[in-house]
């Protein structure tokens, strides 16, 4: 419990939820600040959108030009490689090919390496459709972008080193713990708890709402909170199949972006694992189901650009879900990291929608909250 390991009812920070965005947090604030406590309702850190992804570093490629995933995705993506290799966490530059098939998408790709430019990722090279069959005899395009930036990192021991981080400037991490509601007072908040069926109180300085598929159920418990700044999050599930034997490329493949997604890619995992995912499928309740006849939808999609995909050779693997503000048929929504700037509540950081590129992204996002704190 809370009160027995560190006997204390005030602390600087609460931070609700213990992804990869609440650990990197953490770790950050925990440099600045005496007392910092990182509690999740699960029994674990990262139990969920953290650990059911990708596992993909990514370049900053697709996004809109100044909007916060560009300008985070491309800054984390550097400290991310930096703290890996200072931090001896398994990871791995391997590149990445973005493929087209046809004039039309090709033309999709020149404006992506636009796109790319304008954010700083200026390490694209464009490949023919010979240079690419000598480069993956496997593979179907016409042309390609190859982005040798984009990596694949061991996320879970990443999420370790951030907790260690965090715990050796004594944070604490509370695993299975609810926030009720939160109250604000003179000083910052009243925070009600439930931590393993018992009911307590901390009050805080500072309040940093980074719950992931929670973040606007959370939101809603905050007193005082005007309901107009709380967004409304749409969760999307992605199912991830598994390719048994040698992976037949040497680099991820990334189709043209589709249905609110990256699109049905190839990745490779740490241990060379190659799988395909994910999907879109936006749903109302949490649940990491396999739908029927998803295989068939897969296999359609990753033979346009591996033709040679064998379907005994598909196993489902697992799905995660994305905390996602765009809705099915929306076009781009950005991060929200909201401040006292926008709700008036003074301490109270509320960050919603951090669905990809946030893995990328979260020593950025660490950095960027840091610096809010100031000014709240």
């Amino acid at each position: 419990m809370i009160m027995a390991k560190n006997n204390m009812d005030k602390v600087d920070i609460i931070i609700v939820g213990a992804g990869v965005i609440g650990l990197a947090i953490a770790a950050k604030l925990a440099q600045q600040f005496n007392s910092v406590i990182v509690i999740d309702k699960n029994v674990s850190f990262g139990e969920e959108t953290s650990s059911r992804n990708s596992e993909v570093i990514h370049a900053g490629i697709y996004y809109p030009q100044n909007s916060l995933k560009a300008k985070l995705c491309v800054q984390g993506k550097a400290m991310l490689y930096q703290y890996c290799h200072e931090r001896h966490i398994p990871v791995n530059k391997i590149g990445k090919l973005l493929v087209a098939h046809g004039k039309k998408e090709e033309d999709f790709l020149k404006e992506t390496l636009i796109c790319a430019q304008n954010n700083g990722v200026n390490d694209l090279t464009w490949l023919s459709q010979a240079e690419l069959k000598e480069l993956e005899p496997e593979l179907l395009a016409s042309a390609a972008l190859l982005s040798p930036s984009t990596g694949i990192i061991d996320s879970h021991a990443y999420m370790q080193s951030l907790l260690a981080q965090a715990e050796q400037h004594n944070a604490l991490f509370v695993a299975q713990t609810k926030m009720l509601k939160a109250c604000q007072t003179q000083n910052g908040f009243e925070v009600s708890l439930d931590s393993q069926g018992e009911h307590l109180s901390i009050e805080c300085k500072y309040l940093i709402n980074c719950a992931g598929l929670h973040s606007e159920a959370v939101a809603h418990t905050i007193e005082g909170l005007n309901k107009s700044h709380i967004p409304k999050l749409h969760w999307c599930r992605g199912h991830y199949f598994s390719y048994q034997g040698k992976s037949p490329f040497k680099q991820l493949i990334y189709p043209i972006p589709r249905d609110n997604g990256l699109g049905i890619h190839a990745s490779l995992d740490m241990g060379g694992q190659l799988k395909f995912g994910p999907d879109t499928q936006y749903i109302e309740h949490l649940g990491y189901d396999f739908p029927v006849k998803l295989e068939e939808k897969f296999l359609s999609q990753v033979s346009q650009y591996f033709p040679k995909i064998d379907a005994n050779k598909l196993q489902p693997a697992y799905a995660g879900i994305r905390p996602k503000l765009q809705g099915k048929d929306d076009s781009f929504k950005d991060f929200v990291i909201q401040t006292s700037e926008i709700h008036q509540l003074k301490g109270l950081i509320n960050l919603f929608g951090i669905d990809s590129p946030g893995l990328t992204s979260s020593l950025a996002i660490a950095d960027y909250v840091a610096d809010k704190l100031k000014v709240v």
